[in-house]
């Protein structure tokens, strides 16, 4: 017999296998010893109330033998010989646009400006060692993406574009825990993710497909009407149609597309700063539990949202027991992002907390702040468009400026300035600072004088509406640490709705979170896929 469950119980049965294949046997009046399998379909925490109890789909087998997989695995073939296709980036859009590729019969050549998974680490590791940021290999780029070295988390609330179970299946037959097919909110971990990347690739390869890496693109091999390959930057052609998919920080392919005449849209954006709590407050304050999450339990998150003058503030990217990382892409920027190791054990909990951000706000209540900051003629060189309303670009300036800014705040190095929560919504210099998981260093700096009034004035109310939903949330126990500004990309490059290639190039297939049309891991590899569909179905494949 198999039965399908939908059961209610509390953390310390749902997380023993053993209590838990007890229960079930007492709740279904049957001998414990005829159950041959349990399988969990779907889990969730409900932490509502003050006893917290785990929500359970389960599939019995109960005198049955169970499947001998979980999933059933995609098959990869051999397209060598195949017809090209160029794919720019090897994040999560490219790689799984590659894969599907491959499903499709179609030969993928993977060009990434970066290093592999493994080489990459060395770079990343340069940041907080000794402060230096190697444009081409840092926490943005490398193989990988940003979601490599940033959390691994597979959470989206973009179902309907596509399968989100596919994706999670895909990567399980690459190395993943097959507990993400269950889990609501399913992560994967920064410690586990490279060797997951590293089998891809090497699938990839052995389907006679080609990855590149130290391959920057400088150009695409384009007519004005149809896009035929792509340049690096040692000369080399590739030849094919081009999945552009370079994720949200390649801001050299943004200024080359508005250069050459490939239409680009400006593109609102979120910024603010990394809020970063004791893992155990997090932990207490969401569970109702003064010691936390107990023996069972994971680390907690949260997730809060208000409107504050007329944007929106949210939480972003939550990481439960886990890092914040120097995610700079670039030489003078400071950018802060967050990553959580699989475990989800350490120390701290953090998550981006920003301001909703509208290309208008730029000719409004943000325009004096960008006039100060282009006053300084070094770093406003080759931004001279920054005031004209037309520019698409205008908001990618923004992000930079903040960055900058940052980075002088924090003394000219990946030190990033910091402040005490409840000083900063009280407008008080903080003269000391909570221990931090940032390992460049932290230092005390009057956030809420330099930030823009329009992000500081909304992140102080948001705060203060947070900490009046969630007693304890607001305190000088949390820090405040400058700034988190790469929530999204700043441009979108326009491309048609049915068709995904570009609006007035053929052969250009924009893709993922760089383009505008993704935000996280799992929406930027189900627009991979998308993408590799549209460019078949061109080809007649």
């Amino acid at each position: 017999m198999i039965k399908e469950l939908q059961i209610r119980v509390t953390p310390d049965v749902a997380f023993q296998r053993e209590r838990l294949c007890q229960f079930v046997a007492r709740e279904e009046g049957i001998d414990v010893r005829t159950i041959n399998a349990l399988k969990i379909r779907r889990r969730s925490i409900d932490a509502r109330q003050r006893t917290v109890y785990v929500n359970l789909s389960l599939e019995l087998f109960v005198n049955e033998a169970p499947p001998a997989a979980d999933f059933a695995p995609v098959a990869y073939g051999d397209v060598s010989g195949r017809p090209a296709v160029v794919v720019v980036g090897a994040g999560p859009g490219g790689l799984f646009a590659a894969l599907r590729l491959i499903e499709l019969g179609l030969r993928p050549i993977v060009l990434e400006r970066g290093k592999d998974v493994h080489e990459r680490r060395r770079d990343i590791a340069r940041i907080s060692r000794e402060h230096h940021v190697d444009a081409e290999s840092n926490y943005a780029f490398g193989e990988g993406g940003a979601g490599a070295y940033s959390d691994g988390k597979l959470y989206t609330r973009s179902k309907k574009r596509g399968s989100v179970e596919k994706i999670l299946r895909v990567f399980c037959q690459h190395g993943a825990s097959p507990d993400i097919l269950c889990e609501a909110h399913p992560h994967i971990g920064t410690d586990r993710l490279p060797r997951i990347i590293e089998a891809m690739r090497e699938q990839i390869r052995r389907s006679g497909g080609e990855v590149h890496f130290q391959t920057r693109v400088d150009a695409l091999l384009d007519d004005g009407r149809r896009v035929a390959g792509a340049v690096a930057a040692d000369g080399r052609e590739f030849r094919g149609p081009v999945i552009l998919a370079t994720g949200h920080s390649a801001r050299d392919v943004y200024r080359y597309l508005c250069g050459t005449g490939i239409s680009v849209e400006e593109k609102g954006i979120a910024v603010g700063v990394r809020l970063e709590h004791p893992a155990q407050l997090i932990d207490s304050i969401q569970y109702h539990r003064r010691d936390g999450r107990g023996r069972w339990l994971p680390a907690a998150e949260y997730s809060y949202v208000a409107q504050c003058g007329g944007r929106g503030v949210y939480s972003f990217c939550m990481c439960p027991g886990g890092f914040v990382v120097p995610a700079a892409s670039g030489p003078q920027q400071v950018v802060v992002n967050g990553m959580s190791p699989a475990a989800r054990s350490s120390a701290w909990s953090n998550s981006g907390m920003v301001v909703e951000t509208r290309p208008e706000d730029l000719d409004g209540p943000l325009a004096p702040f960008l006039r100060e900051v282009m006053a300084d003629a070094a770093f406003a060189a080759g931004r001279e468009d920054w005031a004209d309303a037309a520019c698409p670009l205008r908001m990618m300036y923004f992000q930079e400026a903040l960055e900058r800014l940052a980075w002088l705040q924090g003394g000219s190095r990946q030190t990033a300035p910091a402040q005490r929560m409840a000083d900063f919504v009280n407008r008080r210099l903080s003269y000391d600072l909570p221990r931090s998981s940032y390992s460049p260093g932290v230092v005390s700096s009057p956030l809420h004088f330099w930030l823009p009034a329009f992000v500081a004035d909304r992140l102080r109310e948001g705060f203060q509406t947070f900490g009046r939903r969630s007693h304890g949330f607001l305190t000088n126990e949390a820090a405040v640490i400058a700034v988190e500004t790469r929530t999204s990309s700043p441009v979108r490059i326009s491309r048609d709705g049915a068709m995904l290639c570009h609006v007035d190039r053929e052969g250009l297939y924009p893709c993922g979170e760089g383009a505008g049309y993704a935000g996280g891991i799992v929406s930027a590899a189900i627009d991979g896929e998308r993408c590799a569909e549209a460019v078949a179905a061109s080809l007649g494949v």
